[in-house]
């Protein structure tokens, strides 16, 4: 019996050592699970031709990030090594996130200084350690602006490595920080990749840091890390630098929108009083168009009819009133104006073949030039300049710079005649050289806008009113009452230019009446009808002994007088208008 007990005794005793065994060896194997991930070289150590670096960041209560980088190489390292800092990313459509690398040193495994140079860069900082063969360097920095609050959360995001000079066989990362981080996430490889780093843990439920490992980084790849912690960490030190965009440089905003409601409110009120003034001549035709819509003519000394166009106007007068300018139509006129009333002669030259129609213009001295108007008078002198006869086509520059005394002479009629307030051409150059420097102002004020604010769009207000007022300074000569009621009657009589019978004129007296209204036609653009109707009244009547002021060649007639005075006009026009300073006025 005793043998029994001896052995179940012993069986016993087997049991409980076998237990106290189990039971002991427990803790060990929940040390050896929550042992990190095998590395590929032991951490510290760096085989002949390996880097390694481990990096230590710890996150204080203000927000900043301090670290302390540990860069073994095998063997020794190089001459010099770049260690990269990413220090600026876009981070939305009108914002990059800027980062501050500070108290960047260095030493060397025996405490001695080593060496470091930064160049900034546009988005990165290049620190290049003088590591002139150390086993290994310590690298001591702090960063500003690594902490964010998303929600109820804090976020530490981070490019650990923002890139190597030579590649590294393993980079561990390990995060402190006052609270145990709640979640994290990594990416490694090229710059802006998504692929996640090697490992990562947060070392249990109880662990207050956060560790990191990516294995062969090539040189320029990079190693980013997002460790996210509970509210009141530490503070948010986020940093937006604003980024320019089209989109965001004319981005329309309350402010930019009531500038241009301002614009808008000014254009159309300017319209309107536009409106007004220029009203004032479509109300004069409904009124006083009929008083000049009738024969230009009355009679005078012994019944004879006399030419009287309305309110006395010249061919040139009319044409500066209607356009407010005095262009080559004009001068045309008034030289055709001139020769019809007997100031010079219209000769055209036989015509030789495959040659073109040349004329000769004659002064006929005729009493009476010292009445003629100012303009009138220079226009003679301009063709003539003291000679008595001229070939249209011996007529050159010095004509054109004589014809600006025309031009201005024209204009000042206008206002003398109280046609209009200011000569147009002043008022027209003014307001036109204002809408080009608002509109110069405007495009420097937007561009200045798009660099430095997001306020481009109220620049544009500039540009659109200094475009509006270019345009509309064509529009600005206004006339006055008299100058609108003056414009009625010659539309007046250009309708009944257009619409006139011959029969309204004795046949004894049409052809010299006729001639008188040619230069008015000229400015109505109808000198075809009225040549034909001249030529026919010629015709009719023998005894006028054809036209005074044109001649032809030998066998030229009446018959062809309407193709000739088309011709004359329009080789004029072209004489005067190719001219240097007329060539703006075709």
């Amino acid at each position: 019996m005793e043998g029994v007990a001896g052995v179940a005794s012993r069986g016993v005793l087997a049991v409980v050592v076998l237990v106290g065994t189990l039971l002991a060896g427990a803790p060990a194997a929940e040390a050896a699970q929550s042992e990190p991930p095998t590395h590929a070289v032991r951490p510290g150590e760096a085989a002949d031709g390996q880097i390694v670096n481990e990096i230590s960041f710890r996150l204080d209560q203000n927000g900043v990030l301090h670290a302390q980088e540990r860069i073994t190489f095998g063997g020794g390292g190089p001459e010099e090594f770049t260690r990269t800092f990413l220090v600026r990313k876009p981070y939305d459509t009108e914002h990059d996130r800027k980062y501050e690398v500070v108290d960047l040193t260095a030493q060397a495994g025996d405490g001695s200084p080593v060496a470091v140079s930064t160049t900034e860069h546009e988005t990165t900082l290049d620190a290049t350690l003088t590591v002139a063969g150390s086993g290994f360097v310590i690298v001591d920095y702090k960063v500003l602006g690594a902490v964010e609050g998303i929600g109820e959360r804090l976020e530490l995001e981070w490019t650990a490595v923002g890139g190597y000079s030579a590649p590294v066989d393993e980079t561990t990362v390990v995060v402190d920080a006052p609270q145990p981080p709640q979640a994290l996430s990594c990416s490694a490889g090229e710059p802006r990749s998504s692929i996640y780093c090697t490992s990562s843990d947060m070392g249990g439920s109880q662990a207050l840091i956060a560790r990191f490992l990516q294995a062969d980084l090539d040189a320029g790849q990079t190693l980013g890390i997002v460790v996210g912690y509970p509210s009141g960490t530490a503070p948010s030190t986020l940093v937006l630098d604003r980024t320019w965009s089209l989109a965001s440089a004319f981005a329309i905003t309350p402010g930019t929108a009531s500038v241009f409601g301002l614009l808008l409110v000014v254009l159309v009120g300017g319209l309107v009083v536009l409106i007004r003034i220029r009203g004032r001549d479509e109300r004069a035709l409904r009124t006083e168009a009929r008083l000049g819509d009738h024969a230009p003519v009355q009679s005078g000394v012994g019944g004879n009819l006399r030419f009287r166009p309305p309110d006395d106007v010249h061919p040139g007068q009319i044409g500066t009133l209607i356009d407010e300018q005095a262009d080559v139509v004009d001068i045309t006129a008034t030289v055709v104006d001139l020769a019809v009333r007997g100031y010079l002669c219209i000769e055209e030259l036989p015509h030789e073949r495959f040659a073109s129609i040349e004329w000769t213009l004659t002064r006929t001295g005729r009493r009476g030039e010292g009445s003629l108007l100012p303009y009138e008078q220079l226009m003679l002198d301009a063709l003539f300049h003291a000679r008595d006869t001229v070939r249209l086509s011996e007529l050159d520059e010095e004509f054109a710079h004589r014809l600006a005394g025309v031009r201005h002479e024209l204009y000042r009629d206008m206002v003398r005649l109280k046609w209009f307030a200011r000569r147009p051409n002043r008022e027209r150059n003014q307001w036109t050289t204002l809408g080009i420097a608002l509109t110069v102002l405007g495009v420097v004020v937007t561009v200045a806008l798009a660099v430095f604010t997001r306020a481009a769009f109220t620049g544009l207000a500039l540009v659109i009113a200094g475009a509006a007022v270019t345009v509309g300074a064509q529009y600005m000569p206004a006339k006055t009452r008299l100058g609108s009621a003056v414009f009625a009657h010659t539309a007046g009589f250009r309708a009944y230019l257009l619409r006139a019978r011959v029969d309204d004129i004795p046949p004894e007296r049409r052809v010299q009446l006729f001639s008188r209204y040619l230069p008015y036609a000229i400015i109505f653009d109808n000198v075809e009808r009225w040549a034909r109707i001249l030529a026919a009244a010629g015709s009719a009547d023998p005894g006028e002994g054809g036209l005074s002021w044109y001649y032809g060649p030998q066998d030229w007639g009446l018959d062809d007088f309407a193709d000739s005075i088309r011709t004359f006009t329009l080789t004029l026009s072209g004489v005067i208008s190719n001219t240097r300073q007329f060539r703006a006025l075709g």
